[in-house]
């Protein structure tokens, strides 16, 4: 019985500090949507509660919407869902060709091309704004949705290296029995392989798509109409330091600009744990 009632102990504990742990990370997440409640007069009266002394929800929601300049919200919001969408699908795709001929296709030099792949996981993203900037306004593509997809559409070093560690644990005995029943290297990819590192494809989809719809300094650079603006840079317009800040429609907006990633991540978290656990083939 001592023994038993330890256990128990041990066990309420344990769920009271995984739970209080879990408060404190997702209390951000709650004064966010509280504070998108509260009045703009109230709001910072008393900072750490979580229930509005005087609810504004609807001003709050009403003036986000209405959205900034002379601009809805749901251009903005349009904006991001177009150029998080066609540049995630670019990117994973383009990533997954490039991990699939890194580590199954045989060719000379295809482990310093390799690398150099990797040396790019080094360079800070600001450093490449600049030539960025340069081809893109030669091409007479700034202020245009195609600037913020063409930086990602190409892939990303952090996806290929994902993907090619997928790659490297699948017996290459597949491909060789699909080569012997008629398949070519594009059918071997598209039947045999992509099914077995759909863990990896769907991990990169979420990261992708994350780091797309929360990008501000690429938008910022590239981007200078107000209609062409992404969500990051519509929600900083809400703070005007010389005039009226509508902290109430920035909370409110800044709760629906984080659907889209919280829905995508529901619907495909399960993958995500796969791609993190699964080492080679599920037996």
């Amino acid at each position: 019985m001592g023994m038993h009632t330890k256990k128990k102990i041990n066990s309420v504990l344990f769920h009271i500090g995984a739970c209080a742990l879990g408060f404190l990370m997702i209390y951000p997440l709650l004064w966010l949507l509280a504070s998108s409640f509260k009045s703009n007069d109230t709001m910072f009266l008393d900072t750490y509660s979580l229930i509005p002394k005087v609810w504004d929800m609807v001003t709050n929601y009403s003036s986000g919407f209405a959205g900034i300049g002379g601009v809805k919200f749901s251009t903005f919001f349009m904006n991001s869902l177009i150029v998080t969408v066609v540049g995630t699908l670019g990117c994973v795709f383009s990533s997954l060709l490039a991990a699939y001929t890194l580590s199954r296709l045989k060719f000379k030099f295809s482990g310093f091309w390799f690398g150099c792949v990797m040396m790019t996981m080094m360079i800070p993203p600001q450093v490449m704004v600049v030539p960025q900037y340069i081809i893109l306004k030669q091409l007479h593509l700034i202020n245009t949705r195609t600037a913020l997809v063409l930086p990602w559409i190409f892939g990303g070093a952090f996806f290929i290296f994902l993907m090619v560690q997928f790659f490297r644990g699948i017996p290459r005995e597949l491909d060789e029995a699909a080569e012997i029943d008629g398949c070519g290297k594009i059918r071997t990819l598209l039947f045999i392989l992509i099914p077995v590192v759909k863990p990896a494809i769907v991990t990169s989809s979420i990261f992708a798509f994350y780091w797309i719809w929360q990008d501000f300094f690429q938008p910022l650079i590239f981007m200078n109409s107000v209609d062409r603006f992404t969500i990051p840079l519509a929600l900083n317009m809400y703070l005007d330091p010389n005039s009226y800040n509508n902290y109430g429609g920035l909370f409110a907006m800044s709760v629906i600009s984080l659907l889209p990633v919280i829905v995508f991540f529901i619907i495909f978290q399960r993958y995500l744990v796969d791609g993190i656990a699964m080492d080679g083939i599920k037996g």
